[in-house]
C-alpha cells in the first residue's frame, strides 16, 4: 500500500454482521489504513451484506450502487452473506470491484491489496465446508465509542427451516472456545465497556459441537465485572429448565429474551419446519417470566408464508396478543431461491402478505405502547448512550429505551431515572419512555 489510504465500512443485517464488520475495521487499522465514516473521503468502500430476505438483497444492491455514484473513483467491496448465498447474483452487480464471501474476514484485506496491485476485478467466493469448518477466530478490542460491545461466540445453523437461506450463507453451526471468548471479554472489559452482548447466528446451539452449554459463556462474562451481560436472538427449543435456573442466579444477566416465533399458527410452523408448537412456545414464555423479574420477551413474526390462509393468520394474530410480546419485528415472507418454501404452492400474493403485515404491526404497536405505559411511575437504571439537543438516550436492564433531559452528556454512565411518560412517534421505530433524573443524582 502506497501512503495512507482511507476506508469506509457499511453493514446490513444482524448483530453478527455488525461484529464481523468491526473485525474488518480493526484489521485494516492494524495494516495502517485510516477508517472514515464518509464515503466521499474513502479510497475503498466495503459493504458487508445481508441476504435473509429479498428486501435485504435489494438494500445491498442499492447501497453498492449508491456508494459507487457518491465515490466513483473508490474501490467498492461487496462481502458477507449475499455473495456467499448467491454468488452469481453478487457477481452480476458490476459496481462491486471485489466480491468476497464471509468465510474468512481477513481475506478482504488481502483482496484489496491484490486489487491495488493489478486493478483487475476480483470474485472470490467459496462454499462453506459442511464437515470440517471451524469457528473463525477474529477477536476485536474496540467498538468505536459505543457503550456496549458485541462478542460473537457462535456461527452457522443446522436447522434448515424451510424458508431460510442462512445455513447456505453462514454454514453449519460451530462454536468458539471458552478460552478465546474469555480473552476477548477481558480486553473489552479493560477498554471500559460496562455492557457486553454475546451473539451468534443460532445462539442456543453454542457448545453442542465442543461439549459445552450456551450458558457457559454467559456465566463467564458475568464473572468478569461487566455491569450488564446480554444475549442475542434465541431459538428457544434448546433452552432447558437447568439453563434457566443457572441464568436466574446471575445478577448482572439482563432478562431480555428475543425468541423468534415466526408464526402463531401450528399448521404454519409445521410447514416452516419449526420444531415446536405454539403451546410449547407459550410454556417457555411463562417459565421465563416466572423466573426473571422484569423479563422482556420480543420476537419475529412472518406474514404470508406459502399456503397461509386468513384463518391461519388470525391464529397467529391471536397468539401474539395472548403472549403480549414487549416488541414484535414483523415482516412479510420473502421467497429465497434454494429453499423448500420457495417451491410451495400456492404462494400468498404480495398484496395479501403486505396487508397482513400491516395488521400484525398494528397489533404489535398496541402491545408495545401498553408495555411502555406500564413503566410510568417506575425508577429505573439507564446506561446512557447518546446526547443530542440536551436529551440523553439510553437503555434499561431489560432494554427499554429511555430519553430524558440532562445538562451534559452522560455517555457510558449509569444513572437512575424516574419514568414520567411515553413518546411513541407515528411511523417510526424510535418509541421510548421519557423521564427525569432521580432527585438524588448529582451532576
Amino acid at each position: 500500500m502506497v501512503g495512507v489510504m482511507k476506508i469506509c465500512f457499511q453493514y446490513l443485517g444482524c448483530k453478527v454482521n455488525q461484529y464481523d464488520t468491526e473485525v474488518l475495521r480493526e484489521q485494516f487499522r492494524a495494516a495502517g489504513w485510516t477508517v472514515t465514516e464518509t464515503a466521499e473521503d474513502a479510497d475503498v468502500l466495503v459493504v458487508n451484506s445481508c441476504t435473509v430476505t429479498a428486501e435485504s438483497d435489494r438494500k445491498t444492491r442499492q447501497t453498492v450502487r449508491r456508494l459507487k455514484r457518491r465515490a466513483p473513483g473508490a474501490i467498492v467491496v461487496l462481502s458477507g452473506c449475499m455473495p456467499q448465498a448467491y454468488p452469481e447474483k453478487a457477481t452480476e452487480l458490476t459496481e462491486a470491484d471485489i466480491v468476497a464471501d464471509n468465510r474468512a474476514p481477513e481475506k478482504v484485506l488481502h483482496l484489496v491489496e491484490q486489487y491495488l496491485e493489478d486493478r483487475q476485478r476480483i470474485v472470490d467466493v467459496a462454499p462453506h465446508d459442511r464437515r470440517n469448518e471451524l469457528f473463525e477466530e477474529t477477536p476485536i478490542e474496540s467498538f468505536g465509542g459505543r457503550t456496549r460491545a458485541f462478542i460473537k461466540i457462535q456461527d452457522g445453523c443446522n436447522r434448515f427451516c424451510s424458508y431460510c437461506i442462512i445455513p447456505t450463507a453462514r454454514g453449519r453451526s460451530r462454536s468458539r472456545s471458552l478460552e478465546s471468548i474469555e480473552a476477548e471479554l477481558k480486553n473489552i472489559r479493560a477498554a471500559g465497556y460496562r455492557e457486553v452482548v454475546l451473539v451468534g447466528i443460532n445462539f442456543c446451539c453454542y457448545g453442542l459441537d465442543i461439549g459445552k452449554s450456551f450458558v457457559d459463556p454467559i456465566e463467564l462474562a458475568c464473572s468478569l465485572g461487566f455491569d450488564r451481560v446480554r444475549i442475542g436472538s434465541l431459538e428457544f427449543d434448546n433452552i432447558t429448565e437447568e439453563a434457566i435456573d443457572r441464568l436466574a442466579q446471575l445478577p448482572n444477566f439482563c432478562p431480555q429474551f428475543h425468541m423468534s416465533l415466526q408464526s402463531g399458527c401450528d399448521t404454519t410452523l409445521k410447514r416452516m419446519h419449526r420444531h415446536y408448537t405454539c403451546a410449547e412456545y407459550e410454556a417457555m414464555c411463562h417459565k421465563l417470566r416466572a423466573s426473571f423479574e422484569d423479563a422482556v420477551i420480543t420476537t419475529d413474526i412472518m406474514t404470508g408464508f406459502p399456503l397461509e390462509t386468513e384463518e391461519d393468520f388470525q391464529e397467529s394474530l391471536a397468539f401474539a396478543k395472548k403472549i403480549g410480546f414487549e416488541k414484535i419485528h414483523v415482516f412479510p415472507y420473502s421467497p429465497r431461491e434454494g429453499t423448500k418454501a420457495a417451491e410451495l404452492q400456492p404462494q400468498v400474493p404480495k398484496a395479501v402478505k403486505d396487508e397482513r403485515c400491516r395488521r400484525m404491526i398494528a397489533v404489535g404497536n398496541d402491545i408495545r405502547r401498553a408495555f411502555l405505559e406500564r413503566q410510568i411511575g417506575r425508577t429505573v437504571t439507564v446506561l446512557c448512550e447518546t446526547y443530542e439537543d440536551g436529551i440523553v438516550s439510553g437503555y434499561t436492564e431489560n432494554y427499554t429505551p429511555v430519553r430524558f433531559p440532562a445538562p451534559r452528556s452522560l455517555h457510558n454512565e449509569m444513572v437512575r431515572v424516574n419514568i414520567t411518560g411515553v413518546d411513541f412517534p407515528a411511523g417510526t421505530d424510535r418509541e421510548a419512555c421519557t423521564g427525569t433524573l432521580a432527585p438524588d443524582i448529582q451532576l
